[in-house]
């Protein structure tokens, strides 16, 4: 087996565009959610970037299979991903950026918490556990401040849900056979059943169209192709190529620069409390991946 290198400086440079990349998204979900409800949104987002998926295994000459052994695996994540980008958008069509990206991106959390319980060789150590205490306190803290504007309880609540389907989803994939499943096989089928529940569903979770514009046709097209499309070839490049617990440290960077994006573009208020949630969390989140 190949050895994985250590993060350099080529691969520095793309992990912190990826994490501004992921960053940058949560500024285009808000956007974006002025023309579309946020369970439509998330449909047509699945939709698009699944053919695009499909479009670019075609050209790579990827093999478009799944073993039956790893259907089960399939289906659990499937929905896990299809609720948690339901409940994900829907916190940012509640509540500000800023908020959200404290409150989504402390997944490290609940999958260094359920990995102590469930995955062989994933015990807390000393430093991880100290993590997983700073990054709870941000979280704690984050959910407390309650003074600044376009704050929503149900917000807050939905984007601590997601954060936990998303951890939900890693540990399906880790348990189940689809952990021997290619990672672009494991989008399809993530993609394959979120697009049609969430367009299903659309209809039933208030108003779905409101009035879309360009910039909102633009915003759903750079989420698909993007973020879910080219973000997801690049990241899986790099996780091929170096030491996995180096590509999970620059994790930390998404929620600081998602705030920061946020604060310049969406003019959202960030108060002192909110950047001390968010230092607590980041913190969290390098020591957590430390192995």
């Amino acid at each position: 087996m190949e050895q994985k290198r250590p993060v350099d400086a080529a691969g520095a440079v793309a992990l912190v565009g990826i994490a501004a990349l992921l960053a940058f998204n949560q500024v285009v979900i808000k956007v974006t959610g002025g023309g579309f409800g946020p369970v439509l949104q998330a449909g047509l987002r699945s939709a698009v970037a699944l053919v695009f998926v499909l479009v670019w295994m075609l050209a790579r000459r990827k093999p478009i299979a799944f073993p039956r052994a790893a259907l089960m695996g399939a289906l659990i994540t499937g929905l896990l991903f299809t609720i948690e980008f339901m409940a994900l958008f829907a916190a940012l069509d509640l509540t500000s950026v800023s908020r959200v990206s404290i409150l989504f991106y402390s997944m490290p959390v609940w999958l260094a918490l359920g990995g102590h319980f469930l995955l062989p060789g994933e015990r807390l150590s000393g430093a991880r556990v100290l993590g997983l205490v700073l990054a709870m306190g941000g979280v704690v803290l984050a959910l407390l401040e309650r003074d600044a504007a376009h704050v929503s309880l149900l917000g807050d609540a939905l984007a601590v849900f997601a954060a936990m389907c998303w951890a939900g989803i890693a540990l399906g994939v880790r348990l189940t056979p689809m952990a021997r499943v290619p990672a672009e096989m494991q989008l399809t089928s993530q993609l394959v059943i979120s697009a049609p529940l969430l367009l299903l569903l659309a209809p039933l979770t208030g108003e779905s169209l409101r009035a879309p514009e360009l910039l909102h046709w633009a915003g759903l097209l750079f989420q698909a192709v993007g973020v879910v499309g080219l973000g997801f070839v690049i990241w899986f490049r790099l996780l091929a190529v170096y030491q996995a617990n180096g590509v999970a440290s620059f994790s930390f960077l998404s929620p600081v620069l998602a705030v920061i994006f946020g604060l310049l573009l969406l003019d959202e208020r960030v108060g002192a409390v909110v950047w001390l949630a968010l230092a607590l969390v980041a913190t969290g989140i390098v020591l957590i991946n430390r192995r």
